[in-house]
């Protein structure tokens, strides 16, 4: 009773924020409430905030089962008092065998003061969209200035959200895309030349689609490199999205060692980004990273220098999805969107 007392004693003070209870929000209300661009603001601030040491942030934990595996994602910012934790899985043979999404995610976000649950939203779609918008801040700082033509490999649901930031920060004048499946690949060419306006084209092979561009992006949960070194010209900049578990690998190993690389996390992208598999197999070690994007970003390292060619490897981060959803609470709470729960009633 004296535990309930005091819960409901420190809502009283706190106003109508903990009165109205837990804000929950569901994928469709989250897609009204801010645009590519704004989250590509948020996730340049969140490698900001890492790179200053402005956050706490253990890497992400895995449970592994027998046909995917969940990740568990906590980040606490300390300036701006946001805090939460991401539940995500990846299940591959979701949308063959349950007609449902390979990545489903919750976020709950708490007040750091009390623990209080400030929201739980669907985290599906921010996780797609923060994945997206963290390659658009690699593109930025990484890639020519005068980047035009795209390279797609792989699409499905995350080659939509990769295309929707690129074209946010790259002068777009032509995509090509590729993926296994024929249909798959001339849907989405067509669909997203009709939504941009610039030509995309489905090719036959992932060398095809790599070969003679800007700016790549690799978006398959493949477990054997699909891009080989001699495929990649001079000034090419590779943002690596699709490994995110030990033993994935998009990219051949001679690619990465020619290349400057610049990662989110050491501790993740060691574990399970794109450099997980040289770096188990010490062809690739910790001295032959280039830098943190965070690091870029504040200007602390240095980005392209030249005719590089550079790699992204993206493994996700939590400060990411907590700084995202941030957001999306706040402008959910200022338009009276998403519905009042109350857990502790």
């Amino acid at each position: 009773m004296g535990y309930l007392l005091e819960v409901n004693r420190y809502m009283l003070t706190r106003g109508a924020e903990f009165m109205s209870g837990t804000l929950l929000l569901k994928q469709s209300e989250i897609k009204e409430l801010l645009s590519m661009k704004e989250v590509i603001e948020s996730v340049e601030t969140a490698f900001k905030a890492y790179a200053d040491r402005d956050v706490q942030m253990p890497a992400k934990e895995y449970l592994f089962f027998q046909e995917g595996d969940l990740r568990i994602m906590p980040c606490y910012v300390r300036s701006s008092e946001e805090a939460g934790v991401k539940c995500v899985n990846v299940h591959p043979q979701n949308p063959l065998e349950h007609h449902l999404p390979t990545v489903m995610a919750i976020i709950e976000l708490v007040d750091p003061k009390t623990g209080f649950p400030l929201a739980v939203m669907d985290g599906t779609m921010v996780t797609d969209l923060r994945t997206g918008a963290s390659a658009g801040v690699a593109t930025k700082y990484l890639a020519k200035p005068d980047s035009e033509i795209l390279g797609i490999i792989g699409a499905g649901k995350q080659a939509c959200t990769q295309l929707m930031a690129l074209n946010e920060v790259m002068d777009i004048q032509k995509a090509k895309v590729f993926c296994r499946t024929c249909s798959t690949r001339t849907n989405f060419a067509k669909k997203a030349t009709e939504i941009y306006g610039f030509p995309v084209e489905a090719v036959e092979t992932a060398e095809e689609a790599v070969k003679n561009v800007d700016v790549v992006v690799t978006t398959t949960p493949s477990r054997k490199p699909l891009i080989k070194a001699e495929w990649i010209s001079p000034g090419t900049h590779i943002n690596a999205m699709g490994a995110d578990a030990p033993s994935k690998q998009e990219l051949e190993t001679r690619l990465l060692l020619k290349s400057k690389i610049i990662i989110d996390s050491w501790d993740q992208a060691s574990h399970s980004g794109e450099i997980n598999v040289p770096v188990s197999q010490n062809v690739l070690k910790r001295k032959d990273i280039h830098a943190k994007l965070g690091d870029v970003v504040i200007g602390k390292e240095t980005g392209r220098e030249g005719n590089e060619i550079t790699i992204f490897d993206s493994t996700g981060l939590a400060v990411q999805d907590v700084v995202t959803a941030g957001l999306i609470y706040r402008r959910a709470r200022e338009q009276g969107i998403g519905t009042n729960f109350d857990f502790m009633n």
